[in-house]
């Protein structure tokens, strides 16, 4: 009798780049992503917090590579196309999960500095991403490409000026490639993740209890649904 083989992850040898991959949701894709065989490309500023997802990756049977850096270092991420080239040939799976709050503010109040990274890391960074990325995902049988947005973009809040202003730019610029690549195989969403916890929210909601909201964990298949070779959405902003 010989053994049964092991049950073949619904990313099974995909390759997935993910930004903001330290902490929180996008240490959660993470996981999940190597749990279900992809082999995942790490990036964010915080080097321990990304050999923390490393070492959980591995523990489980997982395998990733870690590329330390920040993307609001625009040539990184160029340099970055280049490197996933030379080792994969391709890229599979891109979730664009870094992102920035800024400082919840009235609008005349808002510093310059404040106002320029949130859009540096919100927006621009996510432009190049596209920019160095869909090549890469072009050489990929089914390129997905995935981006984090917010509820608040969806109607104006007090003091959220910053925040929602360069998420609705995301928004538009993700929709927009959508649309500009809809012949091809490559599909491209958007996931409003709702309150979750993670340090971002307690950065906003300072007096409001985790324990009463979901964990990243509880979230990560959405990213799954869209990151599979059989998923069809394209354009949409999936709440997650």
């Amino acid at each position: 009798m010989t053994a049964n083989k092991a049950a073949k992850g619904r990313l099974d040898g995909r390759i997935a780049l993910i930004t903001g991959a330290s902490r929180g949701i996008g240490a959660a894709i993470a996981r999940r992503f190597a749990a279900e065989g992809a082999h995942v490309v790490l990036t964010a500023r915080t080097v321990g917090g990304l050999e923390e997802v490393d070492d959980a990756i591995r523990a489980a049977g997982g395998a990733a590579t870690l590329v330390p850096q920040d993307i609001t270092e625009l040539a990184s991420i160029d340099k970055l196309g280049a490197a996933l080239y030379q080792r994969f040939g391709k890229l599979d799976i891109l979730v664009a999960n870094a992102g920035s709050l800024g400082t919840l503010s009235p609008v005349s109040h808002i510093e310059p500095k404040v106002w320029d990274e949130a859009f540096a890391i919100n927006v621009t960074a996510n432009y190049r991403l596209i920019r160095s990325m869909e090549p890469l995902l072009r050489q990929s049988d089914a390129g997905r490409a995935i981006f984090v947005t917010t509820g608040a973009t969806r109607a104006p809040r007090p003091y959220w000026g910053v925040y929602g202003a360069s998420k609705i730019a995301l928004e538009h610029i993700v929709r927009t490639w959508a649309a500009e690549i809809v012949k091809t195989p490559i599909r491209v969403n958007l996931v409003n993740p709702g309150p979750i916890r993670t340090a971002m929210r307690a950065k906003a909601f300072p007096g409001e209890d985790p324990k009463t909201l979901r964990h990243p964990d509880e979230i990560a298949g959405t990213f799954v649904d869209l990151a599979e070779t059989a998923c069809s959405r394209h354009g949409e902003i999936v709440d997650a």
